[in-house]
């Protein structure tokens, strides 16, 4: 579902302009500056306001609450502009707004070379095969997904991804493929994942983590404990037997159980494995 069908409302545009800035409150501020001609309020299934649509003049925005809070004077500002009221799962909204987004993503930004090896989604298939199987019915974050190996592969072991990336000509090469899913990716900065997730899901995967030096370990010691905050089991990749160790401890220092080995399938992107579990 798109935000402008659960709205009923055509060329419906949301007023941030970023999924990474839905957490904003200055955006509330600026809805509340002006006067609306017209207003509409979403609720989710508990009533709990998730997002505010106001019209001035023949334009319509919309304002969201699902990753920041919602004040009374958002309400007060409905009221007075009158209009209706509309219901849906707070999830149904999050994935319309996910979807808005990577849509402008795609509109605005030129997709990256292809970066996929032929091989190396069935290669990822066989690793994540192993370890886990099928999972029907679980989440996975896929974190730093780049142009989408992971997502592809965990659809077909059945799961859902949710992938995340800093890098928008990356993940407009994913979307532009079909290996990731515009209601299943976000463009947001690895170490604020756990900002835009209502709380830790069943799995999570980051498929060959960077270049890890001890110039840039603090960042991606950064992203992966956010990571491991938020999946209750998790696999990542990295090239040496060096970078693996460090992402061991890190898993350790975390409170986390940490097994690693040596993946022979790819001598490159996914050589060296750690498995963390909660």
């Amino acid at each position: 579902m798109t935000i402008e069908t659960l709205f009923e409302i055509e060329g419906l545009r949301c007023i941030e302009p970023s999924f990474a800035e839905l957490t904003e409150d200055l955006y509330t501020a600026m809805v509340l500056a002006e006067e609306a001609d017209e207003a509409r309020l979403l609720v989710d299934k508990g009533e709990r306001p998730i997002a505010f649509a106001i019209r001035r003049d023949d334009a319509w925005g919309v304002t969201s609450f699902v990753f920041r809070a919602c004040y009374m004077e958002v309400i007060e500002a409905f009221e007075k502009a009158g209009g209706d009221i509309y219901q849906e799962p707070r999830e149904v909204w999050i994935r319309a707004l996910r979807e808005y987004y990577a849509r402008e993503l795609q509109r605005d930004v030129a997709p990256a070379p292809e970066d996929m090896r032929p091989d190396r989604p069935d290669l990822v298939e066989a690793l994540l095969r192993e370890v886990w199987g099928t999972r029907p019915g679980w989440t996975c974050l896929d974190c730093c997904c780049g142009s989408g190996a992971g997502s592809l592969v965990l659809r077909r072991l059945g799961m859902t991804p949710l992938a995340y990336d800093n890098d928008a000509e990356l993940l407009a090469r994913g979307l532009a493929s079909g290996r990731l899913l515009p209601d299943e990716t976000m463009w947001i900065d690895g170490t604020r994942a756990g900002d835009y997730l209502d709380g830790p899901v069943e799995a999570g995967v980051a498929l060959m983590l960077g270049d890890i030096s001890s110039f840039n370990a603090p960042m991606w010691e950064d992203i992966a404990c956010e990571l491991l905050d938020l999946s209750g089991e998790t696999l990542i990749t990295v090239a040496t037997e060096p970078e693996v160790r460090t992402v061991a401890a890190w898993c350790e220092e975390a409170g986390r159980d940490a097994e690693t080995w040596e993946n022979d399938r790819d001598p490159i992107y996914d050589h060296w494995v750690c498995l963390s579990r909660q």
